[in-house]
C-alpha cells in the first residue's frame, strides 16, 4: 500500500465533455489522545510528481499535506491553519469578500493565492440563487493550483443544491446563473481537448462575457424566452450525470476530515459513519460521472443527498434550538457526540442553514454552524468565516471596510 502526499497533478481531472440503524462499533476507534491514522486509507493518490512538489511547501521544515480516498476524504494537514467559508449561491463579489478577509485571496482583482500553507475548506452550495456560479468553481479550483505550489490546498464539500442541478432540479436557479451555463458552453467550443485550461481560464474572461450580455430587456420578450429555454438545455448538457460540470463536481466529497475536525453541508449522524465516510464519498462520485449502471436508473445516492436526514440536507445541528427543551437539546447532543466518536473527531463544521447571529457553535463548541447567508440571493448579509489552529477556532468578520477579528473561542 503506497500513500503520497497530495500532488499538485491531481487524479481527480472530470471527465472529458461528452454529450438506518445506528451502529457505532463498526469503525475502529483511534485511541482518544492520538489522531486517525491517516495512511492507512486504501484508496490514497499516489503522486508522480517531483518530491519537492510532494512536499507541498516552501520550508523543508513543513510537513506535506496528505491526501487519503478518491475523491478526497481523509486529510492530514499537520500545523496548517484551516478557513472554513460556508454557502455562497453564486455570489462571487461576497465570495471574494470572504476570501480576502481569510486572507487567501489578493485584493488586487488579480485572484492571487496569498494563504500561503492555509487549507481553504468550502462548505457546498456554490450552485444555484446567483448568477456567478461557474466563475465561483472556477475561481476556487485556480486557488486550489496556486496553493499547492505553496504548501497549502483547496477543498470543496458538495452540498443540496449542487445534488439538486446534478438531478435536474432547476428550480433555485437564477436568470443570470441560465445565462452563464449558455456563454460556458459556447467558451468550451474554443478548449475542446482542454477542459483543465478552460475551466480554469473561465474567472478571467465570464465577467466581460456576463457585461456583453448585460442588455435591457423584457422577461417576456420572445428572445429573452427563447434564451431561457437555451439556458435550462446549456445547463442540463453541462450538469447531468457525466457532464463537464458534474464531473468537475464530482471531484469533490461530501464528507472531508481534516485532521480532526468534520466537514459537511448538512451534518452527519452515526448510521452516515456506520455505512462508510468514503463509500459515500465514491458513490455520489459515481454517480455524477454518470457511471451509473443503468440510465434508466441513475442510482442516486440516497443516505448522502436525498431525505431529511441525508448528509446535505440534515439540519438537525443547525436549527435555531430555543424552543427546544433540555430533553430534546440533549438527545442532539448526545447524537453528536456519538458521530464525532465514531469518526475519530473532535468537531464538525457545517453550513446549509442560514444563521441570522453569524457564524457560531453549540454543544460546548463541537458543532459548528458557518452559513450566513452572505450570498444577495439569500440574506446578503455580510461574509464570516472560521479560522482554525489546532483546537482552537475563531470567527473572523467583515466590519465596514476593515476586517476584525471577533469570538475568539478556545476548542477543548
Amino acid at each position: 500500500m503506497v500513500t503520497d502526499s497530495y500532488s499538485v497533478s491531481s487524479a481527480l481531472s472530470p471527465a472529458k465533455p461528452t454529450m438506518a440503524s445506528l451502529c457505532l462499533n463498526s469503525l475502529p476507534l483511534p485511541p482518544p489522545s492520538q489522531p486517525r491514522k491517516l495512511l492507512e486509507t486504501p484508496s490514497s493518490f499516489s503522486s508522480s510528481a517531483p518530491s519537492s512538489l510532494n512536499t507541498y511547501g516552501k520550508t523543508e521544515a513543513s510537513k506535506p499535506i496528505v491526501v487519503s480516498g478518491n475523491p478526497p476524504t481523509f486529510v492530514s494537514a499537520p500545523g496548517r491553519r484551516i478557513v472554513a467559508v460556508g454557502d455562497l449561491h453564486g455570489d462571487l463579489d461576497q465570495t471574494r469578500c470572504a476570501l480576502e478577509m481569510a486572507g487567501v485571496l489578493s485584493s488586487d482583482g488579480e485572484d492571487l493565492w496569498t494563504g500561503g500553507e492555509t487549507v481553504l475548506v468550502q462548505l457546498g452550495d456554490i450552485l444555484d440563487r446567483g448568477e456567478d456560479e461557474i466563475a465561483i468553481l472556477s475561481l476556487l479550483r485556480s486557488l486550489d493550483i496556486q496553493a499547492k505550489a505553496e504548501g497549502g490546498a483547496v477543498f470543496q464539500v458538495n452540498g443540496n443544491h449542487e445534488s439538486m442541478n446534478v438531478e435536474g432540479d432547476f428550480r433555485f436557479v437564477d436568470a443570470g446563473g441560465f445565462d452563464e451555463c449558455i456563454d460556458f458552453l459556447e467558451y468550451l467550443d474554443d478548449y475542446r481537448d482542454d477542459w483543465e485550461e478552460a475551466f480554469v481560464d473561465w474567472i478571467g474572461v465570464s465577467q466581460k462575457l456576463k457585461e456583453d450580455r448585460k442588455m435591457p430587456q423584457s422577461y417576456w420578450d420572445p428572445w429573452n424566452l427563447v434564451r431561457r429555454q437555451k439556458g435550462v438545455i446549456a445547463r442540463s448538457i453541462l450538469l447531468r450525470p457525466g457532464g463537464p460540470l458534474a464531473c468537475e463536481l464530482a471531484r469533490h466529497a461530501v464528507v472531508l476530515k481534516v485532521n480532526d475536525w468534520l466537514f459537511c453541508h448538512g451534518g452527519l449522524v452515526p448510521h452516515h459513519v456506520a455505512y462508510g465516510i468514503e463509500r459515500m464519498n465514491k458513490e455520489v462520485s459515481h454517480w455524477m460521472r454518470g457511471l451509473s449502471e443503468s440510465e434508466d436508473d441513475p442510482d442516486i445516492p440516497f443516505i448522502a443527498t436525498r431525505g431529511y436526514d441525508s448528509v446535505v440536507w440534515n439540519r438537525l445541528y443547525s436549527r435555531d434550538n430555543s424552543d427546544f427543551d433540555d430533553y430534546q437539546s440533549n438527545q442532539i447532543h448526545s447524537i453528536l457526540e456519538k458521530t464525532l466518536q465514531a469518526a475519530g473527531a473532535k468537531a464538525m463544521v457545517v453550513g446549509h442553514t442560514p444563521q441570522t447571529v453569524g457564524v457560531n457553535c453549540k454543544y460546548n463548541c463541537s458543532i459548528w454552524r458557518i452559513d450566513v447567508g452572505m450570498s444577495s440571493g439569500v440574506l446578503n448579509s455580510r461574509p464570516e468565516v472560521l479560522e482554525i489552529r489546532g483546537d482552537k477556532a475563531r470567527v473572523i468578520r467583515s466590519e465596514r471596510d476593515s476586517f476584525s477579528e471577533l469570538n475568539f473561542v478556545d476548542y477543548i
